[in-house]
């Protein structure tokens, strides 16, 4: 039986980090037969002319790039919710927008930032005006933004953990800009029920990520979650616009070695 038609990219936070240097994972993953991959924004000793470089070489499509994060060393993950970090924040955008655009890509993860202390008003009213702030941005540049709810055991204190409040404040901004990340691991840990919530949400989707639970290992890994079912769900009730999901899980060994669920599940000849 033919799986469903899907798209996985290769997440370069996560997957082939036995390549050394960041430019070199985008050529394991392609010779690994990946044609997209995602992931963070460019370290700082690769400039953009060599991500532009390597992409022409491999030929992959940059699906994903997380905002950049300044020159800040505070262990953050973003700024979107802090307040007081707007100017921060919209250089952030501002400059991953460039990179984006240079390499085409067309999504751009906005992370929210990691809080001292609890949730307040003002969080939610700093995040919710820097989104409306990037929507218009965004869309001139034909890039989608996306905001991703986070487990509390994966990233303690992260401002975005609940999918009710990440989908009311994408219905608040109402723009085709600004969608949901909808990454199955954290999804898990956060409301399960993840047929139900992929249909539920389904609307509101943008991308989607996955990894096994607990580990974050692949999909076929020892977890809670069975993958064959998952993805035939995504790919019948979960569709949205470019059907690609990001693998962000941690090989158990060597990246490549751990990809023959692909080819076990139906996607890979």
């Amino acid at each position: 039986m033919t799986a469903p038609a899907l798209r996985f990219c290769a997440n370069l936070n996560f997957m082939f980090l036995e390549a050394g240097s960041f430019l070199d994972r985008y050529r394991a993953a392609k010779s690994a037969g990946f044609g997209g991959v995602e992931g963070p924004f460019p370290p700082a000793d690769v400039n953009l002319d060599a991500l532009v470089a390597v992409q022409k070489e491999t030929g992959l499509k940059q699906i994903l790039m997380n905002i950049a994060l300044g020159d800040a060393s505070d262990g953050q993950f973003g700024c979107a919710a802090l307040p007081g970090r707007e100017k921060e924040f919209l250089v952030n955008l501002q400059r991953t927008i460039e990179y984006a655009k240079a390499i085409g890509c067309g999504k751009i993860h906005i992370m929210a930032g990691k809080l001292e202390g609890p949730s307040t008003a003002t969080h939610d009213h700093t995040y919710l005006e820097n989104l409306r702030v990037a929507a218009p941005i965004l869309e001139r540049n034909n890039i989608v933004g996306v905001i991703e709810p986070i487990n509390k055991y994966a990233v303690p204190g992260y401002y975005l953990s609940c999918y009710d409040k990440a989908v009311q404040m994408i219905t608040s901004v109402d723009s085709p800009s600004v969608k949901l990340m909808f990454d199955i691991y954290h999804a898990q840990h956060i409301r399960g029920d993840i047929t139900n919530s992929i249909r539920t949400l389904a609307p509101h989707i943008g991308h989607v990520q996955l990894a096994q639970v607990p580990g974050r290992n692949e999909p076929s890994s020892d977890g809670e979650l069975n993958f064959r079912s998952i993805l035939r769900s995504l790919a019948t009730e979960g569709r949205y616009a470019d059907g690609w999901v990001g693998c962000e899980y941690r090989p158990l060994g060597g990246t490549a070695e751990g990809l023959g669920w692909l080819r076990d599940y139906g996607y890979w000849q």
